[in-house]
């Protein structure tokens, strides 16, 4: 207890940023020992100046800090501090990770983590690559990591745990703030499943720069990024160009080169980002050998279909087509296109959406 006071603590002292708290713990060890050091032993440490070294021997941990804490025990949660073993292995290497983790649920050290972002707005689209993506690399042994925003990131969150897979949500506020409101449900579905995780003191709102500030962590903890649907704006660039800088891999799903929304993923990939479709387009780029993973066997490839299917389904993409323009295509009457469709869907390889719209099911 008295020890995490001094962690949250010490992430108050106005002038120490990231970089700074860890160049302090790499000298005294400890946070409590920075508080008790001299003023010229704080003045060895690269980063503190004069004045710094002041405002440390003269500062009071403010009352807030001891009711943040307070509110974390009161909630069930936890903090993993940077000197902790089950501290994210592949986050203590990037430029400026967080002294500080507060977690709900089981945040794995050194899980293979891949984090899948997008658009907020996402389309129909967007949204079933994302869950199918999800899904395939959870059964293949992925943890799916992201931000639990609307769109993409809740697709990604929910086709996880649609085949029992893990899962890790950082967000851009504190835990005690579940932020959209409407991914309550999805909040605590996730704790059960993985973590729900935060740099932020515990009632932190969901204030604009937070977010920015928190995708270093989502690419940070993260062997490579999945970019799903991004304007040429999108904060998901922002994850992209962040795993870039930390040496992570970067990949992107194309969608329509007549859809906005996808403009950011095509100049992703026209930068040198990797093209993906399937999830074997990562596990490949990732060099990771299947006998590290659990075996895979494709649902689609023990699934018969009639010739009659076949030809509704060449005629299908992941981009929904009104059941006019099939029955048009296939020549066929609208009855017996319908009656495929079913077929189709119910076998799992057609989704339909709102209007009479249907797209293939699979990635």
């Amino acid at each position: 207890m008295q020890s995490l006071i001094h962690w949250l603590g010490l992430k108050t002292v106005p002038g120490v940023g990231n970089r700074l708290f860890l160049n302090l713990l790499q000298q005294f060890g400890e946070p409590e020992k920075v508080f008790s050091a001299s003023r010229e032993a704080l003045l060895q440490v690269d980063g503190v100046s004069d004045r710094l070294s002041s405002v440390i021997k003269g500062y009071e941990i403010p009352e807030e800090v001891h009711e943040d804490l307070a509110l974390v025990e009161k909630n069930g949660a936890g903090i993993i501090t940077f000197s902790d073993s089950n501290y994210p292995t592949l986050l203590r290497h990037i430029h400026d990770p967080p002294p500080v983790l507060y977690v709900y649920g089981k945040l794995r050290p050194d899980s293979l983590n891949i984090a899948i972002v997008g658009s907020r707005n996402a389309t129909s689209y967007g949204r079933t690559v994302t869950e199918r993506l999800s899904g395939d690399l959870s059964q293949r042994g992925f943890t799916i990591v992201s931000g639990m925003a609307r769109g993409i990131d809740s697709a990604a969150h929910a086709g996880t745990l649609a085949v029992g897979g893990k899962t890790v949500a950082v967000l851009g506020c504190g835990l005690g703030t579940i932020y959209p409101a409407e991914n309550r449900k999805l909040f605590h579905r996730i704790t059960e499943n993985g973590a729900v995780v935060s740099e932020f003191s515990f009632m932190t709102p969901p204030e604009a720069h937070n977010f920015p500030v928190r995708n270093r962590i989502i690419s940070g903890v993260s062997l490579g990024t999945v970019i799903v649907e991004a304007t040429h704006q999108s904060g998901s660039l922002i994850t992209a160009r962040l795993a870039a800088e930390q040496g992570r891999e970067v990949f992107a799903v194309p969608g329509s080169v007549k859809s906005f929304k996808s403009m950011g993923t095509h100049r992703l990939i026209k930068e040198g980002a990797k093209l993906v479709e399937h999830a074997d387009d990562i596990v490949e780029e990732l060099n990771i050998t299947q006998e590290a993973l659990p075996d895979d066997t494709s649902v689609a490839s023990s699934i018969r279909l009639t010739s009659a299917e076949e030809k509704v389904l060449d005629k299908l993409s992941p981009y929904p087509i009104h059941i006019d323009n099939l029955v048009r295509e296939l020549s066929l009457s609208a009855g017996h296109v319908s009656g495929l469709l079913l077929q189709l869907e119910l076998k799992g390889l057609v989704t339909q959406t709102p209007g009479k719209f249907f797209s293939r099911g699979e990635l």
